[in-house]
This record gives structure tokens, sequence and C-alpha cells, in this order.
């Protein structure tokens, strides 16, 4: 059993940073010894949550993207932060195909990927605050994987 382990990374809300906080989270939870489809998993809702945070939360310039990640027994646990606008419905923000921005040709389903890809997510948010996105991957142990 591996012993508790935390990672934190912050960068400037570039489109360019999505792929290195991916990476990162991924080479982090690499440490479990998780299956291929597990980090996939987890990269393709990292890279969901990151994407949010820097089109919807920096609008209208670029702010700092928080990413934390905590490894505890058989998985790992996600935050992912901006201090950006804010949500006003999360709610309605997690319906599957709703998106604020239809002309970024956006398809509304990052909150429906995430939810698919993680084991759980939760969405906290204040408007003018910002927003922090939080995900956890339980693994499969090695004897499940048998």
């Amino acid at each position: 059993m591996l012993e508790r382990n935390y990672m934190k990374l912050e960068f400037i809300s570039k489109s360019s940073n999505e792929s290195f906080a991916r990476v990162v989270v991924a080479a982090f939870a690499s440490q479990l010894d998780p299956t291929i489809e597990e980090l996939s998993d987890i990269k393709t809702a990292v890279s969901e949550a990151v994407t949010n945070a820097i089109i919807h939360g920096y609008e209208y310039g670029e702010g700092m993207v928080t990413v934390e990640a905590t490894l505890e027994n058989n998985q790992i646990e996600i935050i992912i932060e901006d201090k950006g606008k804010g949500i006003e419905d999360v709610d309605k923000a997690m319906e599957p195909f709703y998106t604020s921005k239809p002309d970024l040709e956006r398809s509304g389903m990052g909150f429906t990927v995430m939810e698919t890809f993680m084991d759980k997510l939760a969405v906290e948010s204040k408007v003018g605050e910002g927003t922090k996105v939080i995900m956890t991957k339980i693994f499969k142990s090695l004897s499940d994987r048998e």
C-alpha cells in the first residue's frame, strides 16, 4: 500500500499548458500502477477540467490555474481550481450539451466526460471568485485485475 502522497502545480491559463497538466497528473498517478485505461481516464478528465478553467474561468484575460492531486490507498483525488468568473448555475452547467460558448464550437460535454471517466465528481463555484472541480478515481487493486 502506498503512503499518502501529494502534489501541487500552478500555471498560467494558456491552452498550451493543458497538455502539461494532463501529463504531470498522469505521471504522478503512475505510482499506483494504474491500468492503461485508468490512466487514460484520468488524462481525459484532467484535460476537460483544465480546459474549462482556461476557456470559461478566464474569459477576458489570463489567470492562474491550480492543480492538486493526492494519492492515498488505491485512489487519486484531483482538484483543479481557478480564481476566474465562476459559474452562475452549476447544476445547469453540468447538464449534457449545455454550453455557454456555442460560438467556440464547444460541445457542452466537459462535466459529463469528467463524470463518466472518474468515480466521483464535485463542482464548487462562486460568481466572481472562481471554480473548483474535485474528482476522484479509485484504482482496481492488482489482485482484482487477474
